[in-house]
């Protein structure tokens, strides 16, 4: 995949991208391609969406890609608090969409609250595909199980993140004010959400059996923020769960290897 044709393919079948009031909520909403509807969750860094890997999903299906609330130009209004509370919010736009049960892909972040939504009705979803998510403790106490990437250095937190650090790269003295003022906003609700407890929901693992639908989760080998022992654990909790590796990979595979990343989950999807 080429990367600078890919954006400009994904910029080109973008068919509307609007605010959309929910639960008394401004959600941003983008619509993207043409096809069977798929729910895309993004990741906290919102990297996925000038990937290739969208442009590629969008040339057969309608992608569905909210913001969260805090992210983009999505409202985050102070009673919103935890991602559990964004998986009310996000049902309660299936609903408002009126889209039928439907295939949901979550990246990192985005993985975290489509089982969010999942646990509270999975009758919205066909299918799940979740990459690299966080959102259980699987240790004890006081076992690290995730990264606590407020508290390292940047270049270490890109370190653990990336498996090639070049992929990982971003020129922010390039980027415009405005959507500097969207990245440095969704970090910040990011961590309003994720901080205490640390990136994690302590009740979401009792939940976990109430997902019913087929699910694959897709993990990084060289994932530094969540471990592949961290991912199979994860996997463990959902009966009938696949689990895929893809080398060469950190937290990211759909960005470092989107060739591989697309024939794993369209082999899923399909």
């Amino acid at each position: 995949m080429n990367g600078s044709t890919s954006n400009r393919s994904a910029a080109a079948l973008v068919s509307e991208r609007n605010l959309v009031r929910v639960s008394g909520v401004e959600l941003e909403i983008e619509r993207r391609g043409r096809g069977r509807p798929l729910l895309v969750l993004y990741g906290e860094e919102a990297l996925e969406l000038d990937a290739a890997v969208l442009a590629e999903l969008a040339r057969d299906h309608e992608l569905i890609i909210p913001s969260p609330p805090g992210f983009g130009r999505s409202e985050r209004p102070d009673w919103i608090e935890t991602p559990d509370d964004i998986g009310y919010i996000y049902l309660d736009l299936m609903e408002r969409l009126n889209v039928g049960e439907v295939p949901a892909i979550g990246f990192s972040f985005g993985g975290w609250l489509a089982l969010e939504m999942a646990t509270k009705h999975d009758g919205c979803f066909s299918k799940l595909v979740l990459v690299d998510p966080y959102g259980v403790k699987i240790g004890g106490p006081m076992d690290r199980d995730i990264e606590d990437v407020w508290n390292i250095h940047p270049e270490r937190v890109a370190k653990l993140k990336w498996f090639d650090g070049e992929k990982g790269k971003r020129d922010f003295t390039a980027m415009p004010e405005r959507e500097l003022a969207i990245i440095a906003r969704n970090n910040e609700s990011f961590a309003r959400f994720c901080w205490d407890p640390c990136m994690h929901n302590p009740k979401l693992a009792r939940r976990l059996h109430r997902v019913r639908v087929p699910t694959f989760f897709v993990w990084g080998a060289n994932d530094g923020i969540v471990s592949l022992d961290y991912g199979r654990a994860y996997s463990r909790m959902i009966a009938g769960a696949e689990f895929s590796v893809i080398g060469k990979a950190g937290h990211y595979p759909h960005l470092e290897q989107p060739d591989e990343f697309m024939r794993l989950v369209r082999g899923f999807l399909e």
